[in-house]
């Protein structure tokens, strides 16, 4: 009887119809702009007036990056205090996190750091992560300095990119490139698998030894 064992199994990111789905959350203080921000990717709209979550809400958008057929499950989670208990319910099993701080509110860009330390103790590193330094329409305005944002990025492993949700700045950019790394990221893990699988050991089941009894003298 052969036994085939393998040391590797991991969860793989699910497909539907041959598309690649993947669960993306936006992360932030209140009022930096979380949903202005999906709203300009999604529906090319910008609001003046403040928009505020309750809870989490999500919307979709497919995409056809180097001929593979993206789905984007877009989860806008409420920033106010009182909701970020809630923060691991959302942001469980997500490829990628976009954690936005509003760069006219030091403030806001501490909390980003508290997502990310809470997301990595989470998922690890396995998940992309985005800063986006939103309202670079009030540039003048500034608090967060662009050495310290960018340092802190690269020290954690995310990219950083300047948005502006009304000015329709570095929107479109943001999601995309987010949506490459989730892509190659997946791409990575599903060729280790493969390598990793094809070295299965085959092992035989031991054949129990036979003792044999030795032949005795007759007797005379």
């Amino acid at each position: 009887m052969l036994r085939f064992t393998s040391k590797y199994s991991k969860k793989m990111t699910t497909t539907t119809g041959g598309a690649r789905n993947f669960k993306v959350v936006l992360l932030g203080d209140g009022c930096v702009g979380k949903t202005s921000l999906l709203l300009r990717y999604i529906e090319d709209k910008f609001n003046e007036k403040h928009l505020t979550t309750l809870q989490a809400t999500f919307l979709n958008k497919r995409l056809n990056i180097n001929g593979n057929r993206v789905n984007l499950s877009i989860w806008d989670t409420a920033g106010q205090e009182k909701f970020h208990a809630l923060g691991p319910i959302y942001y469980r099993n997500s490829n990628g996190a976009i954690l936005v701080y509003d760069i006219t509110d030091e403030d806001s860009f501490r909390k980003v750091k508290n997502w990310v330390k809470e997301l990595k103790k989470m998922l690890g590193s396995d998940i992309n992560l985005v800063i986006a330094g939103n309202k670079i329409d009030l540039e003048h305005e500034r608090t967060v300095s662009l050495e310290e944002a960018e340092s802190y990025a690269k020290l954690v492993g995310a990219k950083h990119y300047y948005t502006s949700a009304k000015l329709n700045q570095g929107v479109e950019e943001l999601f995309l490139d987010l949506t490459r790394e989730m892509l190659e990221r997946q791409e990575h893990n599903t060729q280790t698998e493969v390598n990793r699988t094809s070295q299965v050991v085959v092992v035989d089941d031991e054949v129990p030894v036979q003792s044999t009894c030795c032949s005795g003298h007759r007797s005379s």
